[in-house]
């Protein structure tokens, strides 16, 4: 795909949100099925709707809070249960997976405030801040991040960990990644993700904590596992993600897989995506406690 300055350079109207949203549409096919046995069923936290997956939730335990990807403006529970899935599946704990407020409709931080809802209404039903783990892909890699800035700047309760998958991190999109591997990466490019954070920040700065993550300070965080791939252009926010962690003496794993993709655990047949789906809910495991409190 072509770049903004080429865009503009060219004379062409830039994309408007619908081909935006068509481009991660196609993006979203290519996520595979969903596991057969899984249970999707829709739910609210408080005003915040979404999907129980794996989990009626009904009663205190551990829990998976997830945003989907889809660079702010697309994207669905709907649209990541294979991802979802997967991940409760391989870990065996519940997840609610959040519909958050979308760009351009509902810009930043409207996301943010979304996910700071759907977690007090988790405690609000009795389940304790170290029995949840704030997770996404993509744009919900960040906003795991942000949710957890928000709560650690609330005073509330701090979740049991953070995972994050490919996430977007830094929407001033400096990473030397985005441009590096900008061959390699077959599911993103540069001017998608442009015109996201365009859509989604309006006027506000993408250096802003609650937008880039990666700009943010982690103490007091819990401690946080990343995966990317190699070949993505994101992967350099993995890397920063890892950064802001080691500043903070924050337990940290950020795992950079050779040759990989942007969300290659979508693809039961490698071997690296079992790896990494076995490495994650090991973490999601260990990370949560099994009571509420």
């Amino acid at each position: 795909m072509a770049f903004w300055p080429q865009t503009l350079a060219q004379g062409k109207n830039p994309p408007g949100i619908e081909e935006v949203r068509a481009r991660y549409a196609a993006l979203f096919a290519r996520l595979g099925a969903a596991p057969a046995a899984m249970d999707f069923s829709p739910g609210q936290l408080g005003p915040i709707h979404g999907e129980w997956v794996g989990a009626v939730g009904n009663g205190p335990g551990r829990t998976l809070l997830y945003f989907h990807g889809g660079g702010f403006v697309a994207g669905s529970p709907e649209t990541h249960r294979p991802l979802v899935g997967k991940l409760v599946e391989a870990s065996g704990v519940g997840a609610f997976s959040v519909k958050y407020r979308l760009a351009p409709e509902c810009f930043f931080p409207a996301a943010v405030r979304d996910g700071i809802d759907a977690y007090r209404a988790l405690l609000a039903k009795g389940i304790s801040g170290s029995s949840i783990i704030l997770a996404g892909d993509e744009a919900g890699g960040g906003l795991a991040f942000a949710a957890a800035l928000a709560v650690r700047n609330a005073s509330l309760e701090m979740p049991g960990g953070i995972v994050a998958l490919s996430p977007w991190a830094d929407l001033s999109l400096s990473g030397l990644s985005v441009l590096g591997n900008r061959k390699s990466d077959t599911m993103l490019d540069w001017e998608t993700l442009f015109l996201c954070a365009r859509h989604y920040l309006r006027k506000s700065n993408p250096c802003d904590g609650y937008a880039s993550p990666a700009y943010a300070s982690f103490h007091d965080f819990p401690p946080l596992m990343v995966h990317a791939g190699a070949n993505e252009i994101l992967r350099d926010d993995a890397s920063k993600l890892g950064d802001r962690a080691a500043e903070a003496q924050v337990s940290v794993s950020v795992e950079i897989y050779d040759g990989m993709g942007h969300l290659f655990q979508v693809d039961a047949g490698r071997s690296e995506a079992k790896v990494s789906l076995s490495r994650l809910a090991q973490f999601i495991r260990a990370k949560s406690s099994a009571l509420a409190a």
